[in-house]
């Protein structure tokens, strides 16, 4: 089972399984990797596992299920296919689920069909106990191509006492030949690798095995053991021996013909033993010893058999198979050679030799040594691989058998070169003394350029001196294999040695070779060769590409790429002239028609990776289209033309080619020649048109294709009437299965026929209409064939919305309007909607989920279509009340919440109708009570529908009551209360998802904002609108009357500008820079207006400048509560936070609310009221100031921000507010009542609790802060406008400093600064330093505004400035005496490089850290800005 994991501790889990929770150890739960998919707010969860992994694990669940409730009930056949009742899988060759996306419909219908009738057969023989003989062969192994085998060495056990090395490959015994490459392994002499850091690494992947290979009697898995040090293993003297001489030691055999068939399922972690069979005389040769085994010493290796090459391997089965795995090749091609799978290998086989030992009394112990010499006989470096795994090597040296005279080695190894050019392979011959006694060498390139041939080689032997032998001139000129030099011509040589560089053929040595070339550069075909390297010999390219028909196909598929590559660059050098465009073209569909003959079918993979990968040639569509016109029109004309089959055939490669090109070249030179182009393609369409023309004139001899769109469009009218006439098991319904697909095209015959009149397309509609419906209801296909089920039902889904569209234009005005038609319409639409195949709700939640993830629920689409159909039908709508009322019922009776709520209220729809028509709606209820009673005894509806029934009377009678307040608002002299309504009335449209209605109040709200010169408010009101809108070229649904017709991108850059304009009317910058960033990222990204760019941010740089240059000052907010019945229903007993205007006071905003309710009663209390004012019949109003909560945005934090830029967020962005009000606790005294006045502070309004009390002490010091950072905001205000009146600031510091004001903080002094105070509250020390510290820095604050206020004060007003200074100078006296100094030292005073700080946010940061007091002096550095 699949858990959601919600939170673990502890190692346990707690999770939940679908709708239940619970707890499970963490040891139960496997984590796996997932994907998470978002379709709308929902996201969908899958396994990352593979695809195959997957299905196999949901098949088991949902078998799991119906095993268990059938277990009990009766005995189970075969497979459980038909009592499990589950769908039919259709898959391809390749064992994958058939794609209805890519698989035709003609080929899902047979493969539905094959699928049954194995199924079926299946079934009865296993009820009458039939077995069949399985091959064990899996479906995967016999259909795919490719595969290999990967071997694991886990040990060599066995003691040698030297090094030894390990040749692994696999081995035909039949034809006793290698079939792969070897695997070296070396082996140290102590029992481990000789490379340490290869234990437990030493894997190897077989590659390249074909189904030929697999085919094979036998395949064995071999080791060849050789030793590596002494010629005896009992010479114990080492000073004496020769060491490093290769010697036989034995061989490991294991028969693997099983495994690698896929008869024998292999676990990778079982281990098998090869047995070992030493070499126990000198003529047992390794390659003899294959036969012969034992049991007591061997190999430990782990096998199993992979399906696919390399590169698939390493995907699915990365575990046993990664980078540090050897890759050991098959001794030839695989079956398809991709492009870019580059081989350049030769392989060749030391067969065996003959020496004869003259006049010695023994033989000798011969070592072959080979290198690899150039023309100059220089050594190839590291040209030489003993086996896959090793680091290649200079030369090569055999096994010594000891003193044998007819040595047979039969070791294979590989020759590797970059170059073309090869080299010479010069082999040297060593006795046991330890010198060559004997050369011989065979040229790998021959004179023409071809490689050497496969097969056997018997070289000639050469003697002489050894310095001779490595001279190049001395043997270069010599024949190398004894096919060429006769008895007569060795003889020759033989006598006049001197004349060839001092060497004699050695007419009674031998030495045998086998080579196997495996390259895709070098050829062993001479006419190949010729067209590969055109350009040597230009002369022969004419011959060349005429002979390229006789090569065999399997040599020209081989070199595939090479060759399609020099056909294009002949085409492409030769593009001014037409020379050899036929015969290039001929030669390309001669390879064409090689591909798609069965031998060679595989290879269709590669010419489609070379067209989409590799092809270049850019201007080859041109030379393609005009051979292929030449081909068309001369067999158009009757004329013979040999090769029009052959390009006909290969017809789809050739159109492959011709797009690829025209592509390249497009790209290339950025569309040059479109016109051109396309005017060739029409032209060769036409020659298509004649030729097809030709072929029916040739086989009905009549005007066939002039009356073919009659035939066709008679024949599809004759099918629709036909088959509605026809049974439900008729034998032709299941011949016409796979031509569902045909009807969705069928309308756009008439569309091309113009002749066909109104009647034509109402009577198709009709008849298609009718035909539709009756193949819906007669399930034309088995239940389990879902997948053909689905694919009907999406074809008729396009079709019918097709048709639809048809419908919108032709019959739907009041003139053309068909009540039959539409009556039709719907009908088919609710038979399509309510038919079994697509009830999800009855399927299990396997396969719901299968269908929601492939098709979707095409019941939510029609149900859609079938809402917009109605809505579109306008006053025709009476036509189809009541006779529509009962499928539009049984349409909402299907269980999908979406479907449901935008199909029932279609139901109000027609109640509304009728009632505008008659006056009444009888009929409409009549038939939904008649429907009802019928629908639900029949089993339809259930709870939930019941509920959104409910749930839509509730809605419908929610949306009278808006309507009819907004209706009685709209006389209404009161603009809130309008806007509340509309506000009220729009989210109503929103919350039901009607979109065109939410937009069309939306504009209503902006106009009423207009009025009222709310701007910003206007602003955000559009702003809802433009989140609607997409930055896509989609066009815009038509959604109010002044709209005209444009994309979502051009009326949303329309709204932004608007917007931006009301935000700056406002003054609101921010909100505008935020939506001009926006814009010009869309000029700058996506449409690449810079001039428009350029506009945007100069605008933007506008606001920026006003944001710290103009001053905004700050509003008011005012909460108001309507509480009583006597207000309306989107007032009643609600709270809302009104936003003042500037400067404007709350007694103000209070007697402007208080006229637009004469009735009201205002209540002077700030706490909720009870439920009898909420629930009388007179109207009450509450009204009071509350503060905005400051919530600094997370950029801005700890950061040296302006305060022009803070300020803005004291009043906007807010999310809470909070209020405060006075209550009284202890003794009072009359003097002073600031001792035991305690402060309720409110945080919320909409919730009466989360209360917070504050003691008199800290509304002291919160007061004192405020005061202080009041006293900062106005010394700022007036620092940077020097327009603004001096009133505020001298009432402001007059009451400070004037004690006959009573408004300086002499109460607090005398409240909180006595012994009897710290006496009894001890606890409160650190807050009285607090408080004395906030007074103490006032007088430095005071002092700075005093000396503003005497540069702006007027004549008039000097002496009450001159008094107001000395109250200061006795202020300042005092309060430094008491608490000490504190200064503020302008910032212009000191020379520095950094950005100053504005005045208010130094002093800010620092009253909040000095909370001590001393007597010596503070000094604050700030910026008068």
């Amino acid at each position: 089972d699949t858990v959601h994991i919600q939170e673990s501790c502890e190692g346990e889990g707690f999770c939940d399984i679908a709708l239940t929770f619970g707890a499970f150890p963490a040891s139960f739960i496997v984590l796996k990797e997932v994907t998470i998919e978002k379709r709308g707010d929902e996201e969908i969860i899958t396994s990352a596992e593979m695809p195959l992994v997957k299905e196999v694990t949901t098949t088991l669940r949902e078998w799991g299920s119906i095993w268990k409730q059938l277990y009990v009930v009766r005995r189970l056949d075969v497979g459980g296919i038909l009592i499990l009742e589950l769908d039919v899988v259709v898959r391809d060759a390749d064992g994958n689920i058939l794609d209805p996306e890519r698989a035709s419909v003609i080929s899902l219908f047979r493969a539905h069909e094959d699928a049954t009738a194995k199924i079926t057969e299946r079934i009865k023989e296993e009820q009458s106990n039939v077995q069949l003989d399985h091959s064990g062969v899996s479906a995967r192994i016999q259909s795919s191509p490719t595969h290999s085998l990967y071997v694991f060495v886990r040990n060599f056990v066995c003691r040698i006492g030297e090094d030894s090395e390990l040749f692994m490959s696999l081995y035909d015994p039949i034809k006793q030949t290698n079939i792969s490459e070897n695997y070296l392994v070396r082996w140290g002499d102590k029992g481990l690798p000789k490379d340490i850091e290869m234990l437990n690494s030493l894997k190897v992947v077989f590659t390249d095995l074909g189904n030929k290979d697999l085919g094979r009697e036998k395949i064995y898995l071999i080791c060849q053991i050789v030793r590596v040090g002494r010629m005896d293993l009992k010479d114990t003297n080492h000073k004496k021996c020769t060491m490093g001489l290769r010697r036989p030691f034995g061989v490991a055999v294991m028969d693997i013909s099983d495994i690698i068939k896929g008869k024998t399922e292999c676990d990778e972690e079982k281990q098998y033993f090869i047995p070992f069979h030493p070499v126990i005389a000198e003529n047992d040769f390794l390659h003899t010893l294959l036969n012969k085994v034992t049991t007591s010493r061997g190999l430990w290796v782990t096998m199993k058999a992979l399906v696919g090459d390399i590169v698939q391997i390493r995907k699915e089965y990365p575990h046993l198979v990664d980078r540090s795995t050897v890759v050991a090749r098959k001794l030839g091609f695989p079956e398809i050679i991709m492009p870019g799978d580059i081989r350049n290998d030769i392989y060749l086989t030391l067969h065996s030799g003959d020496f004869d030992k003259y006049i010695k009394t023994t033989q000798k112990n011969v070592e072959v040594i080979m290198l690899v010499c150039d023309e100059e006989g220089k050594v190839v470096p590291n040209s030489i691989c003993l086996g896959a795994g090793d680091r290649p090597v200079n030369e090569y040296r055999s096994v010594i058998y000891y003193q044998i005279k007819q040595p047979r080695w039969m070791e294979t190894f590989k020759v590797r070169s970059e170059y073309e050019q090869m080299c010479n392979l010069c082999y040297a011959a060593k006795d046991k003394s330890e010198r060559n006694f004997a050369m011989a060498f065979v040229r790998l390139m021959k004179e023409d350029g071809t490689v050497l041939r496969d097969g056997i080689h018997e070289l000639t032997v050469f003697k002489g001196d050894s310095k001779r032998m490595e001279e190049v001139s001395s043997y270069l000129s010599l024949p190398s294999e004894r096919s060429h030099s006769d008895s007569h011509k060795a003889a020759t040589l033989m006598r006049s040695s001197s004349s060839v560089g001092g060497l004699s053929v050695s007419s009674r040595d031998t030495l045998t070779i086998a080579t196997l070339v495996c390259s895709t550069k070098l050829t062993q075909n001479v006419g190949l060769l010729g067209l590969l390297k055109w350009r040597t010999r230009p002369e022969m390219l004419k011959q060349n590409l005429q002979e390229l028909k006789l090569i065999d196909g399997e040599e020209v598929v081989k070199f595939l790429q090479d060759t399609l590559d020099a056909l294009f660059n002949i085409m492409m050098e030769h593009s001014q002239t037409d020379d050899y465009d036929i015969l290039v073209f001929d030669a390309l569909i001669y390879i064409i028609g090689l591909i798609a003959d069965r031998k060679f079918q595989h290879f269709n993979t590669v010419l489609e990776a070379y067209i989409k990968q590799h092809f270049s040639a850019t201007l080859a569509y041109k030379k393609l289209m005009s051979v292929l016109k030449t081909y068309l029109d001369v067999s158009s004309r009757g004329e013979a033309c040999e090769p029009i089959l052959r390009t006909l055939k290969a017809l789809e490669y050739i159109f492959k080619f011709i797009v690829r090109s025209r592509m390249l070249y497009s790209q290339l030179y950025e569309g040059k020649e479109q016109a051109e182009f396309e005017e060739s393609l029409k032209s060769l369409f036409e020659s298509i048109n004649n030729l097809m023309k030709t072929f029916c004139l040739f086989l009905f001899q009549g005007d066939t294709f002039q009356h073919i769109q009659d035939i066709v469009s008679s024949l599809l009218r004759t099918i629709n009437r036909t088959v509605i006439t026809m049974g439900r098991e008729h034998a032709l319904i299941v011949s016409l299965k796979p031509l569902d697909h045909l009807f969705s095209l069928s309308f756009s015959l008439f569309k091309v026929k113009h002749r066909y009149y109104y009647c034509s397309y109402l009577d198709f509609l009709m008849e298609t209409f009718l035909l539709f419906k009756d193949l819906i209801g007669k399930h034309v296909y088995p239940s389990d064939w879902v997948t053909m089920i689905m694919v009907q039902n999406r074809v008729f889904l396009q079709a019918i919305n097709t048709y639809a569209d048809t419908m919108n234009h032709k019959f739907l005005d009041n003139n053309s309007f068909e009540v039959q038609l539409w009556n039709n319409y719907f009908h088919l639409a609710v038979a399509f909607i309510t038919q079994e195949s697509l009830q999800l709700q009855h399927f299990s939640p396997t396969k719901r989920s299968k269908i929601l993830a492939k098709y979707g629920d095409m019941r939510r689409l029609i149900g859609f279509a079938i809402r917009d159909m109605w809505y579109k039908l306008g006053k025709n709508k009476i036509c189809f009340i009541p006779g529509m009322v009962g499928p539009i019922l049984e349409m909402t009776l299907i269980p999908e919440e979406e479907l449901r709520r935008a199909t029932i209220p279609i139901f109000f729809d027609m109640m509304q109708c009728e009632h505008n028509h008659s006056g009444n709606f009888r009929k409409f209820e009549n038939e939904i009570i008649l429907k009802l009673d019928h629908e639900v005894e029949g089993g339809g509806g259930d709870e939930r529908y019941m509920d959104m029934r409910a749930h839509f009377v509730t809605l419908v009678t929610g949306l009278l009551e808006r309507l009819l307040d907004y209706r009685t608002v709209m006389s209404d002299d009161s603009r809130n209360n309008r806007m509340s309504c509309t506000v009220n009335l729009l989210n109503f449209y929103k919350d039901i998802n009607r979109e065109g209605m939410y937009i069309r109040y939306l504009y209503k709200l902006r106009d009423l904002h207009l009025d009222g010169e709310n701007y910003t408010e206007a602003a955000y009101t559009l702003l809802l609108h433009s989140k609607l809108l997409k930055w896509s070229e989609e066009q815009c649904t038509l959604q109010l009357d002044f709209q005209t017709p444009q994309s979502q991108r051009q009326l949303k850059e329309s709204l932004y500008d608007t917007i931006i304009s009301y935000f700056d009317k406002g003054k609101m910058w921010e909100e505008a820079i935020t939506l001009c960033k926006e814009l010009a990222d869309q000029f700058e990204m996506e449409v690449f207006d810079y001039e428009l760019l350029g506009q945007k941010l100069n605008q933007q740089a506008k606001f920026y400048e006003s944001i710290m240059k103009i001053l905004r000052p700050k509003p008011d907010y005012f909460a108001v509560g309507y509480y009583g019945c006597g207000f309306p229903q989107f007032l009643r007993n609600k709270v809302f936070i009104h936003r003042g205007k500037e400067y404007e006071r709350r007694e103000d905003f209070q007697s402007q609310l208080m006229s637009q309710f004469p009735s009201a009663v205002r209540l002077n209390i700030t706490t909720m009221p009870g439920d009898d004012i909420k629930n009388s019949n007179m109207q009450y109003i509450q009204c009071f100031t509350v503060q905005p909560v400051l919530e600094i945005p997370p950029r801005l934090k700890n950061k040296p921000v302006p305060d022009q830029i803070i300020n803005f967020y004291k009043s906007n962005y807010v999310q809470r507010f909070q209020y405060s009000r006075p209550i009284r606790r202890g003794k009072v005294d009359p003097d002073n009542e600031f001792a035991v006045i305690f402060r309720i502070t409110q945080p919320k309004l909409k919730k009466m609790f989360s209360l917070t009390t504050v003691s008199p002490l800290e509304n002291a010091i919160e007061t004192m802060g405020q005061t202080n950072e009041k006293i900062l905001t106005m010394i700022n205000q007036y620092q940077c406008d020097d327009a603004l009146p001096i009133n505020p600031l001298s009432m402001l510091l007059n009451g400070i400093v004037d004690p006959a004001v009573m408004g300086g903080f002499a109460k607090y002094e005398k409240a909180f600064f006595t012994e009897e105070y710290m006496h009894e509250h001890h606890e409160d020390r650190d807050k009285l330093m607090r408080l004395k510290d906030l007074i103490a820095w006032q007088i430095p604050l005071l002092g700075r505004g005093i000396s503003l206020h005497g540069k702006r004060v007027t004549d008039d007003l000097r002496p009450f400035h001159e008094r107001m200074e000395e109250c200061f100078k006795q202020l300042k006296k005092k309060v430094e005496k008491e608490y000490g100094v504190r200064e503020l030292v302008s910032m212009k005073a000191r020379q520095r490089s950094t950005r100053p700080r504005s005045m208010l946010r130094s002093v800010r940061q620092s009253t909040h850290t000095h909370t001590h007091t001393h007597t010596h002096t503070h000094r604050l550095f700030a910026v008068m800005s």
